[in-house]
């Protein structure tokens, strides 16, 4: 009869050495050049949108889902936007 060993090689997880968990949140200054970067791009909507998630605490899929009416009341914009979960 015919033996064979089979040796096993440890098995690494994929997350050995990573940092698990919740992300650190942004700091004040980081927050800060975002916007300026964004207003010095032009890009207002993405300004908008970036303000609207550090104001409200929203999550991303939360705030993709966002219509212009959530924001609008008849044909003005609103000066601050409430979000109800």
């Amino acid at each position: 009869m015919e033996m064979t060993i089979i040796s096993r090689v440890p098995r690494v997880p994929w997350n050995k050495g990573k940092l698990l968990g919740q992300k650190p949140p942004l700091e004040l200054k980081e927050i800060w050049a975002i916007r300026i970067r964004l207003q010095l791009g032009a890009r207002t909507c993405d300004l908008a949108m970036f303000n609207l998630a550090i104001d409200s605490k929203l999550r991303a899929r939360d705030l993709t889902k966002l219509r212009v009416r959530d924001s609008c009341l008849g044909f003005r914009v609103v000066p601050r936007a409430t979000v109800m979960q």
